[in-house]
């Protein structure tokens, strides 16, 4: 275009045109560069809740139900177990969505609440609502086959969806499935790393008293429970390398029990905890068994070690950050000051 010019123009003319049109050129040039950078200068709306994602690069999970492929770092999460919402929590990737309490799902655990401010309710874990969960727009939905399998194709219809096996035992495979599906495996082994020099040190510092025989038992709605090996506190019980009495020493989930059983409650020292539902029937029956003579007569009772404990924090939950609290309940109990 420019030689065009230059044939069939005069000296002044053709400077003169030939600089109107550089102006020009110049000027688109710079509203695209621009208009270009312009994005690179905004932040995500997500990047203050810990995610800080974007890529478009796909990676696939495999995980309780088969294999999920996710399109870039999820930037909405709908939670749907308050242990993965420990996880998220720990990684500082805050859900859009979450579920509630046990006991109320419009609230959430108080040692969680803070965090979750500003994230919206969808539920409880044992009842997600699906349409709260489709209003919030999630490109991941992260759950579990234990509490969720019947609901898997619609979630899968809303979103993405990966979901771990079972709650029980060791919190950490669920944890670090939890994040190499918001793509953060890298952070979690960190966490996990970080945990184990905590089990570490605390059976350095805890030398013989790891021999301490440690019993657990719960109150709950109408039953009793003493818990075995295979439980949130039982896995932590067994990677510090505690002891649990006979009656305990078991690789299964727990047993429910009659007064007559009482006894099996025995060890060097108790946990007890009770999950109420909020009608006081759980607190109710804890005031009855624990004024129960065979209660009273265990020698756990009679040496004053017989601890009550939260059972959110001890049971309920069952995540990264809860294991951490009661490891530094544990540290008071078993190694002392």
């Amino acid at each position: 275009m420019f030689s065009r010019i230059y044939r069939t123009a005069g000296g002044k003319a053709f400077f003169a045109v030939l600089m109107a049109l550089l102006l020009v050129v110049t000027g688109c040039g710079g509203n695209q560069q621009a208009s270009e950078q312009k994005p690179a200068e905004q932040k995500p709306a997500d990047q203050a809740t810990g995610n800080t994602g974007g890529s478009d690069q796909s990676y696939t999970v495999k995980h309780a139900m088969g294999e999920t492929t996710i399109k870039g770092t999820p930037q909405r999460i709908v939670m749907l177990t308050n242990q993965g919402t420990e996880t998220l929590m720990a990684l500082g990737v805050k859900p859009v969505g979450a579920v509630g309490a046990a006991n109320d799902p419009t609230q959430f655990y108080d040692f969680t609440k803070s965090f979750l401010e500003g994230t919206k309710s969808v539920g409880t874990e044992g009842q997600p609502n699906l349409e709260a969960i489709a209003a919030l727009k999630p490109d991941l939905i992260l759950g579990m086959k234990f509490r969720h399998e019947k609901i898997y194709q619609q979630l899968t219809a809303i979103a993405p969806t990966v979901f771990v096996e079972e709650p029980r035992g060791d919190w950490k495979a669920n944890f670090q499935l939890y994040a190499e599906a918001i793509n953060k495996k890298a952070e979690g082994d960190k966490v996990v790393a970080d945990w184990t020099k905590r089990i570490e040190d605390f059976k350095a510092k805890a030398g013989d008293k790891l021999k301490t025989q440690v019993s657990v038992v719960r109150f709950m709605p109408g039953k009793v429970r003493i818990y075995y090996k295979n439980t949130f506190t039982g896995a932590i019980f067994q990677e510090l390398g505690l002891a649990r009495p006979a009656a305990q020493d078991k690789d299964d989930f727990a047993a429910e029990v009659t007064k007559e059983r009482i006894p099996e409650m025995d060890g060097d020292i108790m946990f007890y905890f009770t999950y109420e539902t909020g009608k006081g029937e759980a607190s109710k029956l804890e005031q009855e068994w624990t004024n129960d003579s065979l209660w009273k007569n265990l020698n756990v009772v009679k040496n004053n070690k017989a601890f009550k404990v939260d059972d959110t924090i001890w049971n309920t939950s069952g995540g990264v950050v809860a294991a951490n609290k009661v490891l530094d309940e544990l540290e008071g109990y078993i190694i002392g000051k």
